[in-house]
């Protein structure tokens, strides 16, 4: 009988095997800070479901909220994917929420999640690729960090405090700066909630003095256009905080001027009076004698 080896195989030392390398997404990711990074996995996390049950539209179990705003699956399903990411993460921050309400933090912690898992959630029932996931950081009153995004389109906005506002692009991050323009006439407006008769009669205001008004669905996404200069100004009446944390960051670290109605500045002011204007500082003064008329 022939005699046969027996060979044996000796694995390849953990040290030598090769690790998969990082996309150029991944180390973009990696290279925010603690917060950011924490956050934009969380959003990127709920948006790939999103994505998933935005095309297949059809099937998805929708119920009646109230006039012109609906819950689906997706929206329910998002924000529990972000209220768990992020307690992953940070285990003591608190929430506040459009669906599961405000669970308050812990351990004395200053620190508050407002989220909205799909804002434009009517363009998502209806095959509209215009709306967005949104997260703001809060330290007790302040907003300190905020991103904006968008799954379908992939835009990924981000903000923190101090440090600027970007859109995070495939070959890199693009510094957003609010437009420059300072001719009312020129200028391209944002607004939302045409059936409010405040906001319908205060875009009916503008309107006269402006080039044009774009209703987008997205308060977000509107906010983030003013951030990166395609609309020169946004305003608005009838929101909630989960709405306009992140934006209102957005803006003001692109050079912009955030306030609601009388000129206060500060985003306990604007969600006490259910105003926002978001301008260039060049035409801020404008729009708000145009809006006090």
């Amino acid at each position: 009988m022939p005699i046969t080896e027996k060979r044996t195989i000796t694995p390849r030392p953990q040290a030598f095997r090769r690790e998969k390398s990082k996309t150029r997404e991944e180390l973009m990711i990696d290279a925010l800070s603690p917060n950011l990074t924490v956050m934009v996995k969380a959003v990127r996390k709920a948006g790939r479901r999103m994505v998933r049950d935005f095309g297949e539209i059809s099937n998805l179990q929708v119920s009646r909220k109230g006039p012109g705003d609906f819950v689906s699956n997706a929206d329910m399903m998002a924000e529990q994917t972000l209220i768990e990411q992020l307690s992953q993460d940070r285990p003591d921050y608190g929430f506040i929420t459009e669906e599961t309400g405000d669970i308050p933090a812990r351990n004395n912690s200053p620190y508050t999640w407002v989220i909205d898992p799909i804002d434009g959630t009517t363009n998502f029932l209806h095959a509209i690729p215009t709306f967005a996931v949104s997260v703001a950081l809060m330290e007790k009153d302040d907003v300190i960090a905020g991103v904006i995004f968008n799954p379908v389109t992939n835009e990924l906005y981000y903000a923190e405090k101090g440090k600027g506002a970007y859109l995070m692009t495939p070959t890199g991050n693009v510094r957003l700066r609010v437009s420059g323009r300072n001719n009312i006439e020129y200028a391209l407006i944002g607004s939302n909630c045409f059936k409010s008769t405040q906001t319908r009669t205060l875009v009916e205001k503008i309107a006269v003095d402006t080039s044009s008004v774009r209703f987008n669905g997205s308060t977000t996404l509107s906010l983030a256009a003013v951030a990166a200069g395609q609309y020169d100004a946004y305003v608005a009446t009838h929101f909630k905080l989960w709405d306009v944390a992140a934006g209102y960051l957005l803006v003001k670290e692109a050079g912009g001027f955030v306030s609601d109605f009388k000129g206060e500045r500060t985003i306990n002011d604007i969600i006490k009076a259910q105003t926002i204007m978001a301008s260039n500082s060049a035409l801020k003064d404008v729009f708000l004698a145009t809006i006090k008329k």
